[in-house]
């Protein structure tokens, strides 16, 4: 049986439509011998006669176009449920009502003997019971109990053998597609319910429900050291937000060496039925909850354009690339100085993706590179993330902090301005509001520049830009990002501690890496979109509420399947120089606007005018070239206290070598 359905399922979509067509008149044919032989009814004209010729030839045409009419080629079989069946009785109604019809009016002209209603009523419910009954068959043996019975054992053995933990409607159409993969890859073995009220044994589709929601634990770990083997836990679409034990689940069936993932959906189901299933990440288990994606307004946004990434081979910056080639950029351009980083990115990106993909090794504060680069690539979007990140390491290299991260940016913005490119957007930190670092004063200096081009006037004499659209998105952590503390944290679990925390009440704003993509994008186009004065020189991503690091780390180290403080110890080392307890996203200067977008929002923030930028600009390229750290501090100091009201940098707070210069 097996082969035979092996054979059928192999056939080319086309070819096996055509023998179900054929299938179906003949068993209408079928269905009328059987009618008359059932009712004992006696025709007064011989069937293999011209007459009767004619008659199967006019009943197989009005029943293979019924057919067609009400759509019964169009369902695939091992997928048939209740509608599909119904439609089956409506056709073979409609089929029978339409001979009944037909043989009336030829009686009209012609009698006929041997037909009455008698025979109509056995011919209706036995072309149904015929028509259907292979359907059922095929079903019968894809689904359900029989298919494990009558499959063969060594397809078993080789699927994985599952618990599925969420809501039973879920559980039924988890059962249902694990049971019709060919291959079968999972084999579900238990139900763990989370619905209030649900008996244990209950079964579904054959599978018992082994645990409610009080004993999901318990029961896993029954599981994880008893004889019953696990290869997977498979979580139900939202888990996370329904289960509060939902984290030590996880680190219970890691520390059993099952593999965890989660149900998003199903793919390919007009062919294969596939789960889509996922794997659990550290986003997935901190319950943060996803940021929706306009992919219409972002697609519109970036579809068609040229796209310049600076810093493309960064975390952020790769995920730009990716995301902009999937929106369909006409061409994008990637500008970094890491050759290792380049190189990593070429795997990153799908291989269909590498003839719109370029890259060029450039210091963004070349100014002659720059040039080059954007004259003769001719970019409508400039993406900005090149950035120096690590918060300690700058404090020591402040001048290569200040060489990228400002003279880089306004490298980048002035070069983007000449050329008479749409939008420059520059990626910016949460580490720019009331800064502490030298991370967060040259991300503020670096948003200041962004913003004081995007208050200067195009038509404005002797204004530095043209129609360039100027905006600086501003947001926190993100997790997975090179040098973030998931990746820290990751490295010394696996070397087996201990975790390094610098204060236990230090909180950080996190999100995802594609998700805050989509926002800067997002923000972007909004930028774009709106008229000038109606404009925002900065947007900032709502990032929920910050997450002690302290909880991460835990997490993790359960996500591995260790007990914290435990298996792996977690060790605390003090502030480091910069760093501060809690990070904000706006200071208290700013005003937050509401912008009528999800999670994204306009701030209005004070602008420092173009002329004092340049002043202060001018003075700290001297303090660095003196290698003087806190000459450079000061005049960074100075230009975040100069208030577009006043119009003037306070030349008191810049260190009188650095005066000299301006």
């Amino acid at each position: 049986m097996n082969s035979y359905l092996e054979a059928v399922f192999g056939l080319r979509p086309e070819t096996r439509r055509a023998l179900i067509m054929v299938q179906d008149v003949v068993m209408v044919l079928v269905a009328v011998a059987l009618s008359l032989v059932l009712s004992r009814s006696n025709l007064s004209f011989d069937p293999l006669s011209n007459q009767g010729l004619a008659t199967w030839a006019g009943i197989v045409v009005i029943s293979h176009f019924l057919f067609r009419y009400c759509g019964l080629y169009k369902t695939v079989w091992r997928f048939a449920s209740t509608p599909d069946f119904f439609n089956i009785l409506k056709s073979c109604a409609i089929l029978t009502v339409a001979l009944y019809a037909a043989s009336m009016l030829v009686r009209s002209f012609q009698p006929v003997q041997g037909l009455n209603e008698r025979q109509f009523i056995v011919f209706f419910l036995v072309s149904f019971t015929i028509i259907s009954a292979p359907r059922l068959f095929y079903r019968f043996l894809r689904d359900g109990a029989s298919w494990g019975i009558l499959s063969n054992k060594a397809n078993r053995t080789l699927a994985k053998r599952a618990l599925f933990v969420g809501r039973l409607g879920e559980a039924d159409l988890i059962i249902r597609f694990t049971r019709t993969a060919e291959p079968a890859d999972y084999s579900i073995a238990g139900i763990m319910a989370t619905e209030r009220g649900v008996p244990l044994g209950t079964r579904i589709q054959g599978v018992p429900v082994v645990a409610t929601a009080s004993r999901l634990i318990d029961v896993l770990e029954d599981y994880t050291t008893g004889t019953k083997s696990l290869d997977l836990l498979i979580f139900g679409s939202g888990a996370e937000h329904e289960i509060e034990e939902y984290s030590e689940l996880v680190r219970v069936a890691r520390h059993g060496d099952i593999t965890v993932v989660q149900f998003s959906g199903l793919s390919e189901l007009e062919r294969q039925g596939k789960l889509v299933l996922d794997a659990v990440e550290m986003e997935t288990i901190l319950r943060r909850p996803t940021v929706p994606s306009d992919l219409e307004r972002i697609g519109a946004f970036v579809g068609g354009k040229r796209v310049l990434v600076t810093g493309g081979a960064g975390s952020i910056g790769r995920t730009l690339v990716k995301r902009s080639l999937e929106l369909g950029a006409v061409a994008v351009l990637v500008a970094d100085n890491s050759e290792f980083g380049i190189f990593q990115l070429s795997q990153y990106i799908d291989e269909k993706d590498h003839d719109r993909l370029k890259v060029r090794i450039v210091d963004v504060a070349d100014r002659r590179q720059i040039t080059r680069v954007v004259t003769e690539f001719g970019p409508d979007i400039v993406f900005h993330a090149a950035a120096l990140k690590h918060v300690p390491l700058l404090e020591e290299n402040w001048d290569s902090a200040i060489q990228t991260n400002i003279f880089g940016t306004l490298v980048c913005a002035e070069v983007a301005a000449k050329c008479g490119v749409a939008q420059f957007v520059l990626i910016s930190s949460d580490k720019a509001v009331d800064p502490s670092s030298v991370l967060g004063v040259t991300k503020r200096a670096a948003e200041q520049i962004v913003s004081a081009l995007h208050g200067t006037p195009a038509s404005e004499p002797g204004a530095r830009r043209s129609v360039t659209k100027f905006v600086a998105v501003r947001f926190g952590n993100v997790f997975g990002s090179n040098g973030s503390v998931a990746t820290i944290f990751q490295a010394q679990i696996e070397a087996g501690g201990p975790v390094t925390i610098t204060d236990q009440r230090m909180t950080r704003y996190f999100m995802t890496v594609a998700e805050a993509v989509d926002l800067v994008i997002m923000s972007a186009a909004d930028a774009s979109s709106r008229q000038s004065g109606q404009d925002h020189a900065v947007y900032m991503l709502d990032m929920g509420k910050p997450v002690p690091i302290l909880q991460v780390a835990e997490t993790m180290i359960r996500l591995s399947g260790k007990i914290p403080h435990t298996d792996i110890p977690i060790r605390f080392t003090g502030i480091r120089p910069g760093e501060k307890l809690h990070e904000t996203l706006h200071g208290e200067d700013e005003e937050v606007v509401e912008l009528g977008i999800s999670k994204i929002f306009g701030l209005s923030t004070d602008v420092v005018e173009w002329s004092d930028v340049q002043a202060a600009l001018t003075a700290l390229q001297q303090a660095v070239k003196n290698q003087d750290k806190t000459a450079a501090l000061a005049v960074l100091a100075g230009l975040d206290r100069a208030k577009k009201a006043r119009g003037s940098i306070h030349q008191d707070a810049i260190p009188k070598t650095a005066r000299q210069a301006t």
